[in-house]
């Protein structure tokens, strides 16, 4: 069983600048996969000051990406993500929001590359079972535009149904995991794919 999904495409250009922060961005990721949580927890997760949190928390509410959640005890003040996933509209004709998008995506791959190194760093921490399945793997394909979206929406519907925000069904031993995927033509030697 798993919760629905809501996925929303950010076009807002305030919103995608909010995003292009790393904090915000992980932040928003952790509550998708591992709220609802208070700034308190959130920092332990993101690395940061439980204050620092909270004012980042509040700027992803301002565009509706968090909210608060009902507190267990009445004192906490726990908050929830309101979306499942997002994406981002780099073709769109407005440019205020293709710069947004663009800066709100690099904020992602420097994320994800951030959490790789740190992963790397600790790796000898981890055990038995997690240590075993971490990896790392490129692969320089020679595909046509169709082939190579094909392959990314293989890749997704396998993905779809473990995705932390959505999964009701996890067992008790998973824990939260990170998998990104990148996919985009390289130029050629003798320039860009045609």
């Amino acid at each position: 069983m798993s919760t629905s999904e809501n996925r929303q495409t950010i076009t807002d250009p305030a919103a995608l600048d909010a995003l292009a922060h790393p904090v915000r961005l992980d932040l928003l990721r952790f509550l998708m996969s591992d709220g609802p949580a208070t700034a308190s927890e959130c920092a332990r997760a993101v690395n940061d000051s439980p204050s620092n949190c909270s004012y980042h928390l509040r700027v992803l509410a301002k565009h509706g990406l968090v909210e608060g959640a009902a507190s267990t005890d009445g004192r906490e003040r726990p908050w929830r993500a309101t979306i499942t996933g997002l994406s981002l509209d780099l073709d769109s004709d407005d440019p205020s929001t293709v710069a947004g998008a663009t800066a709100a995506l690099e904020a992602s791959l420097q994320l994800d590359y951030q959490l790789a190194r740190e992963h790397l760093r600790h790796r000898d921490r981890l055990q038995g079972p997690w240590r075993d399945v971490d990896a790392h793997a490129q692969y320089g394909l020679r595909v046509t535009p169709e082939e190579l979206r094909s392959i990314v929406e293989r890749i997704d519907a396998i993905v779809r149904p473990y995705i932390g925000a959505t999964r009701d069904d996890a067992p008790a031993e998973a824990a939260v995991a990170n998998l990104s995927l990148l996919a985009f033509p390289r130029p050629s030697f003798g320039g860009e794919p045609t």
